[in-house]
């Protein structure tokens, strides 16, 4: 029934167009002569025309006009449209040159036939989309936003993802949005209209205009603000006193795809908004592409962000490995449902596992790993330094040579701005896995580390923490008035990333570029602000001191480590020499035997005789050593 109807249609403009040329040609014969259709020094019309439809039909198939779905007619079929009347247009004329030199035509007849024809094609497409988008209906109802039923809304910027908005809710009238009115910065924009919609002012203007238009809603839809352009608007709807949203960043969205459906309460990181990344996709497909794939700790926030974006660049296989059974289904569930990639493998087990990493790089034969399975809490692996052997450092090696032995092309450590002169076992381990991945480096393997700060909405990040304090009434605690970190999105840093894997000869530790340091204190006050409170005088701000293990600063480089700069301009490369692996083995050795005997007090100590950099803070194990052995060990570590 389906292929029946799609013929109809077909046949049904096919037969229209045929219509249509004809008419063109009768009506360029009309208008040239006015009004007469005979002459007597021409060759008569009727002998042209049939062979004239008949081989611009041909044309227009050949184009693939009737291949189109005309209810979604865009301006990329209007120019294949033009590209074919021009085409037909200028062969027919050339074809009588050639014949006779037209002898007995007039040029300026098939001239007027080729705009006529253009306008006619061109014109049925557009009918029928507006058709198909209900426009037949406008006449006869009052215009969305005078209805009464849908929520008024006032949209902050009059650019590109305004008009895809504004088209969304004319051709959707199941959304529950009426837009009233557009605000925008740039003069010329003022009194201007995108699809019927007036930009009535600047941005400051937006209480006023909220008050005449009894706006209900504002939508910022800039996904491109930075940092202080997101600030002010934030600050100009809050004064306005109207609940507010905003687009995602062009780093959130996925493949760049704007849609009112995506809009969301203003977060913390859109205040820290920062220009999106270019990315050389060419690159990267070249990495990505057709190749199969394998994220570890794939679940996490780092990890499922990776895979997210591995997507975009169509793998044959990607393989997600974790060992957290929810976080994997999560990102399967989304996977397979939200974006509909049907390529995928989930594997729940511990990169510690080395049988099922000799399993599964036997059977999917995987070309780049992803390893962003660590344990980085600070605090927690403090106290538990055995267990971040294990898992950073032991489990890093097992994967490096399991992708060394089965000949990975590429394998990317993800790293940590902790592992600059670390003051914790988490920048310590780090720090080590960076060496043991240099000390591989020599091999047909291309292996290489990203290193980056603090990343917003990653587990463990501290804005969650804060915004389940200011919902119980405060207070939000701040370990240090002074304490600074780095923060990037998670989205920029899994595109950096990616990035910095298609860049890679071997060997290298590559840093983002994360921008200027935040103050704790400052965010926390800001985040109060977004949740519509006072710092101070309605959240109380209390500061309980350094962690276990913590920095009051931090940093992406030590002095000395030859960071030089990158074709990129948000990622640097440090290219310090590699580590002996035989150096390493018999540290290693003993690390591991520690670790087995949870012997936290011995990890520090060795830790720092193999990172010389670390400088441990006071011993937080859960479970010491005898109280000799400390003692002795103390003395080390001071």
């Amino acid at each position: 029934m389906k292929h029946q109807f799609k013929y109809a249609n077909f046949w049904a403009i096919l037969a229209t167009d045929i219509l249509l040329l004809v008419a063109a040609h009768l009506l360029a014969y009309a208008i040239r002569f006015e009004g007469g259709l005979v002459r007597s020094d021409l060759i008569p019309w009727p002998m042209v025309l049939p062979w004239l439809v008949i081989f611009k039909i041909l044309i227009f198939y050949w184009f693939g006009l009737y291949r189109g779905m005309w209810r979604y007619t865009s301006l990329v079929d209007l120019v294949s449209i033009l590209k074919a009347c021009l085409t037909s247009s200028l062969l027919a004329m050339g074809s009588i040159l050639l014949v006779n030199r037209f002898q007995g035509f007039s040029r300026s007849i098939f001239i007027l036939d080729g705009l006529l024809t253009f306008l006619f094609i061109a014109g049925l497409r557009v009918v029928l989309r507006l058709y198909f988008q209900g426009f037949h209906r406008a006449f006869f109802r009052p215009l969305p936003h005078a209805t009464g039923r849908r929520k008024k809304l006032i949209i902050i910027g009059a650019g590109d993802a305004a008009e895809k908005l504004l088209r969304e809710v004319r051709d959707n009238q199941a959304l529950p949005y009426a837009v009233v009115g557009l605000l925008d910065d740039a003069p010329g924009k003022i009194g201007k209209r995108i699809h019927n919609t007036t930009v009535l002012g600047a941005i400051v203007d937006l209480p006023e205009v909220a008050t005449q238009t009894a706006a209900q809603e504002i939508l910022i839809a800039i996904p491109s603000a930075v940092s202080a352009q997101m600030a002010r608007i934030v600050g100009i709807c809050q004064a306005s006193g109207l609940p507010y949203k905003t687009l995602p960043s062009l780093a959130e969205l996925f493949n760049h795809e704007v849609s009112i459906k995506a809009m969301r309460d203003v977060s913390y990181r859109d205040l820290l908004g920062r220009p999106p990344v270019d990315l050389e996709i060419e690159l990267i497909d070249e990495v990505l592409t057709g190749r199969c794939v394998l994220v570890t700790g794939a679940g996490g926030s780092i990890g499922s962000e990776l895979c997210r974006q591995i997507m975009r660049f169509k793998p044959a296989r990607l393989i997600l490995l974790d060992a957290a059974e929810m976080n994997l289904y999560g990102i399967e569930m989304e996977i397979l449902h939200e974006h509909t990639f049907m390529d995928y493998v989930t594997v729940l087990g511990k990169v510690q596992d080395q049988a099922l990493l000799d399993h599964i790089f036997n059977h999917f034969q995987p070309t780049v790993v992803f390893h962003a399975a660590a344990y980085k809490h600070v605090p927690m692996v403090e106290r538990n330094p055995w267990e971040a052997v294990v898992n950073n450092v032991m489990a890093t090696r097992g994967l490096i040579e399991t992708s060394v032995r089965h000949g990975v092309e590429r394998f990317i450590l993800v790293s940590t701005d902790k592992a600059v002169r670390p003051t914790n076992v988490m920048g310590a381990t780090k720090r080590l896995t960076e060496k043991i991945m240099q000390a591989y480096s020599g091999h047909k393997t291309r292996c290489m580390a990203v290193r980056f700060g603090n990343v917003l909405g990653s587990s463990g990040s501290v804005i969650p923490l804060f915004r389940r304090q200011i919902e119980l009434g405060g207070p939000v605690t701040v370990t240090h008035p002074e304490m600074t970190r780095y923060f990037m999105s998670i989205e920029e840093a899994a595109q950096l990333i990616l990035q910095a894997a298609a860049m890679g000869t071997g060997g290298e530790i590559f840093v983002l570029e994360m921008g200027s340091p935040v103050k704790i204190a400052q965010m926390a006050r800001d985040l109060i602000r977004l949740c519509g409170k006072e710092p101070d005088s309605e959240i109380a701000i209390t500061f309980v001191g350094l962690r276990p293990g913590e920095k009051l600063y931090e940093e992406l480089i030590t002095e000395g480590e030859g960071i030089v700069p990158t074709e990129h301009e948000k990622i640097m490369v440090l290219r310090a020499a590699p580590a002996s692996l035989q150096e390493l083995e018999e540290p290693l050795a003993r690390l591991g035997q520690l670790a087995q005997n949870h012997d936290g007090q011995g990890i520090k100590v060795l830790l720092r005789e193999i990172v010389p950099e670390y400088a441990p803070q006071a011993d937080a194990a859960i479970f010491p050593a005898p109280q000799g052995q400390m003692s002795a060990r103390l003395e080390g570590v001071s």
